[in-house]
């Protein structure tokens, strides 16, 4: 073997030792920075989730955002991307008060929890006083006496085979109504799920008929109250009358 191709050799040999070296250390490296940064993640208090920065968004009327950050507070420092925030999110959900929850991480320390209330649409009698009801038959409240713009409801709450449907037909119909339509409601009955009836603040008469169509007899209604009459019926709503 001459001189030549030997140190020829020599050197690919080293410089294969040289690539090796580099390709070893930046795997090190590497895997140096991915630990680092997982600790980072989920270990280090760097990035835990501070009680002072748990926003909560949306809590007007009948939801209570002390009672939201409470039940955030046992996440508190916790690394944010280990916080559950699904979990969080049904924990939030399952207040009365609250129909929807979504939570989402507000990096680097922090939540936002959006929430969407169950707003109150109707308002009925019990032996203790009167409860506050959503659309969805959910009591989301209670008062000594009626607030202002509340109807009240006339079928009793009770789940009996026989008032059930009545009961959700007036709710699916006041939960559909226009809050300018919806303040004008004093009290709404139903003696059946087809026979929806509301009695208006200045004592006019509305047959509604069933819960279907609700949108498009609200827009009736409203351009019929243009008009004075005792009874506005609406019931089939692409033929209304009044008298």
């Amino acid at each position: 073997m001459s001189t030549g191709l030997a140190a020829r050799m020599a050197e690919r040999a080293r410089a294969s030792r040289h690539l090796l070296r580099r390709r070893v250390l930046v795997a090190a490296a590497v895997l140096v920075a991915l630990l680092a940064l997982g600790w980072l993640l989920l270990v280090s208090p760097v990035l835990a989730l501070d009680g002072e920065r748990i926003e909560v968004v949306g809590a007007t009327g009948t939801v209570d955002a002390a009672a939201v950050t409470d039940l955030v507070e046992p996440e508190v420092g916790t690394p944010l991307l280990r916080v559950d925030t699904g979990a969080v999110a049904d924990r939030v959900g399952a207040l009365t008060t609250v129909k929807e929850a979504l939570v989402a991480r507000s990096w680097p320390d922090g939540l936002v929890v959006t929430v969407v209330p169950r707003v109150p649409v109707a308002a009925a009698s019990t032996p203790e006083g009167w409860v506050l009801v959503d659309a969805d038959g959910v009591q989301v409240g209670s008062a000594d006496q009626v607030p202002e713009g509340i109807p009240r409801v006339t079928v009793p709450l009770g789940q009996s085979d026989e008032t059930a449907p009545a009961v959700e037909a007036v709710l699916a119909v006041l939960g559909t109504l226009p809050p300018d339509l919806l303040t004008q409601v004093a009290e709404a009955g139903a003696a059946s799920r087809e026979q929806v009836t509301l009695t208006l603040v200045d004592g006019a008469q509305v047959r509604w008929g069933s819960a279907e169509e609700s949108e498009l007899k609200a827009a009736v209604l409203a351009v019929l109250r243009q008009q004075p009459a005792g009874v506005y019926d609406v019931s089939v709503p692409r033929a209304p009358t009044t008298s």
